[in-house]
C-alpha cells in the first residue's frame, strides 16, 4: 500500500481532538492551537493532494483499500477523483476557518473543540469513502455533535434553540433512513449471484451490466433522493436548515451550510449517477420542478428576513437550487457547473457566517434594524461581508460567476423555460443582498458602534482563508473547473446511454412484483 494521506487526512482532526479530550479543562490555549495546527496540517495536506493529483489520468487516485466485514463485503475504501477533491479541499479550508471562528469561545472549550473536530472529520471522511457503508457511517458520525453544538452553544432569536437542534436532527436521522434503504436495495439487486459487496465501483460497473433493474433503480433513486435532498435543502426538506443554520453557533453554521450540505449533492451524482442512471433519468424532471421552486421561493422568502443569519440561511437553500437544476440537466457541462458551484457556495456561505458570527459577537446584534454603518469603524468586515454579498450575485472575477454560468449554458438545453425563470432569480437574489449591505455597512453612523473593535489577529483568519479561495478560484477559474471536468468526464457515456431512453414504467422490476434475489 502507498503512504495513506487520505486516511491522515481524515485521522488528523480524530486524533487532535483525542488529546484535547484528556487534556485539562484549564488548558483553553492549547486546545484552540492543538485544533488549528490539525486543521492547518489538514489543508496542507489537500492543497498538496490536488497540486499533486494527474488530471489526464483521471479516476480514483491515492486509494486505499483493507477488508473490514469480509462476509457483508464491506472494507476500509478511501479515494479521491476530480468530483471529490475539490470538496474534500473546502472541507479543509472551511474546517480551518471554523476553528479559528470559535477562538472566542469560553464555555465548555474542551467539549466544543471535540466536537468541531469530529464533524469537520465526519463531512471530510464523506468525500473520501469508495464504499457505501463507510460513507454512510460517516454521514452518521456528523448529526450528534452537531445537535449536541446547537443545544448548548447556539443562539435563536425566533425560535428555541433546543427546538431548532430537535428539528434538525429529525430530519437528517429520517433522511439517513430513506438513504439506508435505498443502499440496502442497490446492495441485494446488484449482485443476485455471488459475493456482494458496498464498492461503490462495483456496483457501477453492476449497473451498467443491468443487474439492477429498471423499476429497482427508479424506487431506489428516489429513496436516495428524499435522504440525500434533506442534506442538500432540497423543497420540501429544507425547512429545518434556516432555524438549524441560524441557531447553530458560527463554526457548525459554517461546516453545516457550507460543507454537510454539499455531500447531499456529491452523493447524487457519485450514487444516483454512476449507479443508477435510469432512476437520475426517471426524476430529473421533477428534480428540475423543485430546483425552481428552491430559486424562486427561497429567494422570496429571503427578501422578507431581518435577521441577517436568517436571510443568509435562506439564500444557502436559494442558491442550492442551481445546484439541483445543474444536476437534473443530466449533461457533463451543466454537472461540471454543478459540482464547482458546491465548492463556490461553500466557500462563500462560510465566509459569510464567519462575518456575521464576529459581528454578533462584538455587538449582540444581527437584525437589520440594529446594524448600520459598519463600514464606518470595521473595514475587515466589510470586506468580508462586500466579497461574500458580490460573491452571492455570480459577480464576475469571483468564484460563483464561471460556474453559474455553466449551469445554466448546460441546464438550457433540457429544460429551457425553467432554467430562464432560475436566471431571473439572480434579480432576487441582487435585491435581497444589496439592500442589506447598503444598509448595513453603508447606513448612518450609530453612536453605541463607536469604537468598536474590528477583526483582528486570529478573528482575521477565516477572511484571509476564504477570501483566497474566493478570489483565486475566480481569477483562475480552471484551477477549479479543469479538475471537476476531470472527474465529471466519465458520467458522458452514462449520460449518452440514458439520454435516449424511454420512460421507465415505475413498475418494471420492482421488488414487490418480482421478489427479491436470493
Amino acid at each position: 500500500m502507498s503512504f495513506p494521506i487520505l486516511s491522515i487526512i481524515l485521522l488528523t482532526p480524530l486524533v487532535a481532538a483525542g488529546i484535547i479530550a484528556v487534556l485539562p479543562k484549564r488548558f483553553h490555549d492549547t486546545m484552540r492551537q492543538l485544533s488549528a495546527l490539525a486543521m492547518i496540517i489538514t489543508l496542507l495536506l489537500t492543497l498538496f493532494l490536488y497540486v499533486d493529483y494527474d488530471m489526464a489520468a483521471g479516476g480514483m487516485q491515492y486509494t486505499e483499500y483493507v477488508p473490514w466485514v469480509t462476509d457483508l463485503g464491506i472494507a476500509y475504501s478511501f479515494g479521491v477523483d476530480g468530483i471529490s477533491l475539490p470538496l474534500l479541499l473546502l472541507s479543509s479550508a472551511v474546517g480551518l476557518a471554523a476553528v479559528f471562528s470559535s477562538w472566542r469561545i469560553e464555555h465548555r472549550t474542551k467539549e466544543y473543540f471535540v466536537l468541531l473536530l469530529i464533524l469537520i472529520a465526519g463531512v471530510s471522511g464523506a468525500f473520501l469513502a469508495r464504499d457505501l457503508f463507510l460513507f454512510l457511517l460517516l454521514c452518521e458520525m456528523v448529526v450528534v455533535p452537531a445537535y449536541i453544538m446547537v443545544l448548548i452553544w447556539g443562539s435563536s432569536e425566533r425560535i428555541p434553540k433546543s427546538e431548532a437542534a430537535m428539528k434538525m436532527t429529525i430530519f437528517l436521522l429520517v433522511g439517513s433512513a430513506f438513504m439506508l434503504v435505498g443502499v440496502i436495495l442497490l446492495y441485494v439487486y446488484a449482485f443476485p449471484a455471488g459475493a456482494r459487496t458496498f464498492d461503490v465501483t462495483a456496483l457501477s460497473m453492476a449497473s451498467v451490466s443491468g443487474n439492477i433493474p429498471y423499476g429497482v433503480q427508479v424506487i431506489a433513486f428516489l429513496l436516495l433522493l428524499v435522504g440525500f435532498g434533506s442534506h442538500l435543502s432540497m423543497f420540501p426538506f429544507h425547512i429545518w436548515s434556516p432555524d438549524g443554520y441560524s441557531a447553530a453557533p458560527t463554526a457548525v453554521s459554517m461546516v453545516n451550510a457550507g460543507v454537510l450540505k454539499k455531500v447531499g449533492g456529491y452523493a447524487l451524482i457519485r450514487i444516483g449517477f454512476f449507479i443508477l442512471p435510469f432512476g437520475a433519468k426517471f426524476w430529473a424532471p421533477v428534480i428540475a420542478v423543485l430546483a425552481t421552486i428552491n430559486v424562486v421561493y427561497a429567494s422570496y422568502v429571503a427578501l422578507a428576513q431581518k435577521d441577517i443569519k436568517y436571510m443568509i440561511s435562506y439564500s444557502s437553500v436559494s442558491h442550492m437550487g442551481y445546484v439541483l437544476l445543474g444536476l437534473a440537466a443530466l449533461d457533463v457541462v451543466s454537472v461540471t457547473g454543478a459540482v464547482a458551484y458546491m465548492v463556490a457556495h461553500g466557500i462563500m456561505i462560510a465566509l459569510f457566517f464567519s462575518q456575521v458570527g464576529y459581528v454578533y459577537d462584538v455587538t449582540d446584534a444581527r437584525s437589520t434594524d440594529e446594524l448600520w454603518g459598519l463600514a464606518h469603524y470595521m473595514p475587515y468586515i466589510t470586506t468580508g461581508f462586500m466579497l461574500a454579498g458580490l460573491c452571492a450575485l455570480g459577480l464576475p472575477g469571483l468564484v460563483g460567476f464561471i460556474p453559474e454560468f455553466t449551469i445554466f449554458v448546460g441546464a438550457f438545453r433540457e429544460f429551457p423555460a425553467l432554467t430562464v425563470v432560475c436566471v431571473f432569480g439572480i434579480i432576487f437574489t441582487a435585491f435581497y443582498v444589496l439592500r442589506m449591505l447598503a444598509k448595513v455597512l453603508f447606513g448612518r453612523r450609530i453612536a453605541a458602534f463607536e469604537g468598536i473593535q474590528d477583526e483582528r489577529h486570529t478573528d482575521i483568519v477565516p477572511l484571509v482563508v476564504l477570501g483566497v479561495f474566493l478570489v483565486g478560484f475566480g481569477i483562475f477559474p480552471s484551477l477549479l473547473m479543469d479538475m471537476v471536468g476531470s472527474g465529471v468526464e466519465p458520467l458522458r457515456p452514462l449520460f449518452d446511454l440514458v439520454r435516449d431512453a424511454p420512460m421507465i414504467s415505475l413498475l418494471q422490476g420492482v421488488p414487490i412484483w418480482g421478489g427479491f434475489p436470493q
